[in-house]
């Protein structure tokens, strides 16, 4: 029997954080763009809350795969693509957080050095944060860049779900 440290784990695998969507992407479009890579238990569509932008979608959302197989496989085929006119940005939940946790404590760090506070520890521990944010923002961007040259020419996914060819013919 598992644990429930590595039930959690599992499910942080197989958890995506899709990003830089269009705000003309639906809930139902966005489950339909992803169903094809394997079965979703759930979708987690942010909207804002209050504000101005009150009950506009933020432009990212959760789906939660019930496999971490599916889950890679949807972030393979799905990174980079354009949906709308936008390249998506999916990567695994997981990634995200370690991502804004590694910035929070960079930001955290550098507050505290202006400050003056910071003690000869923090400041390294500042310069390696630093330096391993650099590395993850190089990574990503790399990322990026292949994942776009991996993509057919003239293909993207357009807001009514339907491939656009550079024929352009619609099916």
């Amino acid at each position: 029997m598992q644990g429930s440290s590595g039930w959690i784990d599992e499910k942080s695998e197989s958890r995506l954080y899709v990003g830089n969507l269009d705000l003309r992407i639906t809930e139902a479009s966005l489950i339909k763009m992803f169903s094809p890579y394997g079965k979703i238990l759930s979708e987690d569509f942010l909207w804002h809350t209050r504000g101005p932008k009150r009950g506009e979608p933020r432009g990212f959302a959760f789906i939660q795969y019930s496999t971490k197989e599916e889950a890679k496989l949807a972030k393979e085929k799905m990174h980079g693509r354009l949906a709308c006119g936008r390249p998506l940005v999916v990567r695994l939940a997981s990634e995200k957080c370690l991502e804004e946790a590694a910035k929070d404590s960079s930001e955290a760090t550098r507050k505290v050095n202006k400050a003056g506070v910071a003690s000869g520890t923090s400041a390294v521990t500042s310069r390696s944060t630093k330096i391993a944010a650099i590395k993850n923002k190089l990574k990503a961007l790399e990322e990026d860049t292949s994942s776009v040259k991996k993509q057919k020419q003239g293909e993207s996914i357009s807001c009514n779900n339907s491939l656009d060819q550079s024929s352009g013919t619609r099916r």
